[in-house]
C-alpha cells in the first residue's frame, strides 16, 4: 500500500478514509466507493492503482456509524457480516459522506469522479444522480434497478460495467438500466462474460481478462472527463 488513512469531516462528525496520491500533478481525483467488505485491502489497492495511473484517490469508510474500520475478507462469515452492515447503511448519510470527500478533493483543485464496486457501484450511480461529481463509474452495482428513476437526474458522464453471469444482477435488470440511461448526454454500459465481483483478484469470481478490459476503459474514461 502506498497511501495513508486520513480523517474527513462529515456533516455529523468525522470519518476515516484511505488516501493514495499521484506523483506530480494529478490528472484529477476519484472517490472510490467500497463494497460491503469495507475499505479493505482490495479497495485500498484500487486507490493505489488509480494513484499509479495519475489520479488522487480517496476511499471513505462508509460503515463508520455502525462499526469503524471494517476490513473484511471474502469468506462466508465475511459475506454475512457485510450484508448486515449494508442493510444498516443509511444511503442519505453515506451520500453526505461521499459529498464531503468530493468537496475535500475538489478543494485541492481539479475535477472529481466517483467510482464504486457492488454496493459502491450503486452509490456511485446515486452520487451521479444526487451529488455533483464530474464523472461516475459503477462496477456491478447491485440494486441500481431499484433507483433507476434517478437516472434522469444524472448530469455527468457515467460508465457501467456488468457481468453477464452475475446471479445478483440479471441481464433483465441491466436492460432496464440501459433503457433508463439512453437519454443521457454521455453514458457507456459494458457487459462482460464474467460473474459478480470480476474485478477483485481476491474473489473466486475474479476474471483477469474482463478486469483488465474494464479497468482500461475506466481509466480512459476518467482521463477524458477529468482533464
Amino acid at each position: 500500500m502506498s497511501g495513508k488513512d486520513i480523517t474527513v469531516k462529515a456533516a455529523d462528525g468525522s470519518f476515516s478514509a484511505y488516501l493514495a496520491t499521484a506523483a506530480g500533478k494529478p490528472a484529477g481525483s476519484v472517490v472510490v466507493i467500497q463494497e460491503i467488505f469495507g475499505v479493505n485491502s482490495h479497495i485500498r489497492s484500487v486507490c493505489d492503482l488509480l494513484a499509479a495511473a495519475g489520479f488522487n484517490a480517496l476511499a471513505p469508510d462508509l460503515f463508520h456509524r455502525s462499526e469503524a474500520g471494517v476490513q473484511l475478507g471474502y469468506g462466508e462469515a465475511d459475506f454475512g457480516r457485510g450484508f448486515e452492515l449494508m442493510k444498516a447503511l443509511d444511503h442519505g448519510k453515506a451520500l453526505s459522506d461521499i459529498d464531503a470527500c468530493i468537496a475535500d478533493l475538489r478543494a485541492h483543485g481539479g475535477k472529481v469522479a466517483v467510482l464504486g464496486f457492488c454496493m459502491g457501484g450503486l452509490l456511485s450511480f446515486r452520487s451521479a444522480a444526487n451529488l455533483n461529481p464530474d464523472a461516475a463509474v459503477a462496477y456491478y452495482g447491485g440494486g441500481i434497478v431499484n433507483f433507476v428513476g434517478e437516472a434522469a437526474s444524472i448530469a455527468c458522464p457515467i460508465q457501467f460495467h456488468f457481468g453477464e453471469k452475475d446471479h445478483f444482477i440479471p441481464l433483465t435488470d441491466v436492460d432496464k438500466i440501459r433503457a433508463a440511461i439512453a437519454g443521457l448526454k454521455e453514458s457507456e454500459l459494458y457487459v462482460y462474460p464474467a460473474d459478480h465481483g470480476f474485478n477483485c483478484d481476491q474473489r473466486a469470481s475474479y476474471d483477469a481478462t474482463a478486469a483488465r478490459l474494464a479497468w482500461q476503459r475506466s481509466v480512459d474514461f476518467l482521463r477524458r472527463h477529468l482533464a
